[in-house]
C-alpha cells in the first residue's frame, strides 16, 4: 500500500502548485476530488454487489435446508397418520357400538346481537355540523319563495 504522510502530501502540493500554476490549481483539485469520489462509489458498489451475491448464496442454502426439513416433517406426518388410521379402524368398531347409546342435546342457538341505538353507524359516520358550516354546505332546505325573500334587494327610502 502507498504510505502517504503529511510531509509527502505537502511535497506533492508544492510540486503541483509550481507545475500547474495557482490559477488552474483549484479547478484541477476539484476535478481530482470528483474523480476520487466516483472511484470510491464504484468500489462501494462492487463491494455491495459481492455482499449481495454472498447473501443470495446463503439464502439458497437456507432455502434448501428448510425444504428438506419440511419434506421430512411431511413424511413423518404421513407415517403417523397412516398408523393412526390403522389404529382407528381397529378400535373404531368397538367404540362405535358404545357411542350409539349417547345422545347429547345441542344447545339453543344464541340470538343475533342488535345495537340499541337506531341508525347508530349512520350517525357516527355523518359529517359534523361545524365542518358543514365552515365549508359552506347548506344544512336547511329553503323553499323557493323563502329564498327569494331572503335574497331580495332592500329598498332604499
Amino acid at each position: 500500500m502507498i504510505d502517504l504522510g503529511i510531509s509527502k502530501l505537502a511535497m506533492i502540493g508544492a510540486v503541483a502548485l509550481i507545475v500547474i500554476g495557482p490559477e488552474k490549481l483549484p479547478r484541477v483539485a476539484r476535478t481530482v476530488g470528483t474523480l476520487l469520489g466516483k472511484a470510491q462509489r464504484y468500489v462501494a458498489d462492487v463491494k455491495a454487489e459481492v455482499n449481495r451475491s454472498m447473501d443470495l448464496d446463503e439464502l439458497k442454502k437456507m432455502k434448501d435446508t428448510v425444504e428438506s426439513a419440511a419434506r421430512d416433517v411431511g413424511q413423518s406426518i404421513q407415517t403417523h397418520a397412516s398408523d393412526f388410521e390403522k389404529s382407528w379402524a381397529q378400535d373404531g368398531s368397538v367404540a362405535s357400538e358404545a357411542s350409539t347409546d349417547l345422545h347429547l342435546p345441542f344447545p339453543d342457538p344464541v340470538p343475533e346481537y342488535h345495537h340499541p341505538k337506531k341508525n347508530w353507524r349512520l350517525k357516527q359516520g355523518a359529517t359534523p355540523n361545524w365542518y358543514k358550516a365552515r365549508a359552506g354546505v347548506r344544512t336547511k332546505a329553503l323553499s323557493g319563495a323563502a329564498r327569494v325573500a331572503r335574497f331580495r334587494p332592500t329598498k332604499f327610502n
